[in-house]
């Protein structure tokens, strides 16, 4: 009798990547501790994960405290609509939400450059600005409120 005459019980399957019909690694890719059993990772180290930047358009940007600026060319356009005749238009941070400057979510702080004329009188209410600013501000009527 030769080997090749033996029955075929002889032979020992290979068992590779245990489950199914997936093949030698049964779908987990090759080593390391995503390919292992018992693999489930902890929600924090999960979490950490999800932050690290991949190789396209980096989706998980945290926010820093960054300073949205406008020129007051662009504020005095925007908000002509919303002046009434007489009192100067206070300004803040919610008016410029309401005008579309600003998104709605917006936490941050604003601050008013100087490039651009400004005609309206408006009181300005817990916005930063720059001298420049301020100075034609005050010459178109308005002022600051803290």
């Amino acid at each position: 009798m030769k080997l090749h005459q033996l029955p075929k019980s002889h032979k020992k399957t290979q068992r590779i990547g245990r489950g199914g019909k997936r093949g030698t690694t049964a779908g987990r890719g090759t080593k390391g501790q995503r390919s292992r059993a018992g693999r489930r990772m902890r929600p924090a180290e999960r979490d950490l994960i999800l932050r690290i930047p991949k190789q396209r358009g980096f989706r998980n940007k945290i926010k820093s405290d960054k300073v949205k600026t406008f020129n007051l060319e662009v504020i005095a356009e925007k908000l002509k609509s919303y002046v009434k005749s007489g009192a100067p238009l206070e300004v803040d941070i919610t008016l410029l939400k309401t005008a579309g400057l600003l998104g709605k979510t917006y936490k941050g702080e604003v601050k008013i450059l100087s490039t651009g004329e400004i005609t309206i009188p408006i009181a300005v209410k817990g916005l930063k600005m720059s001298e420049g600013a301020k100075a034609k501000i005050e010459k178109a009527g308005g002022h600051l409120v803290n």
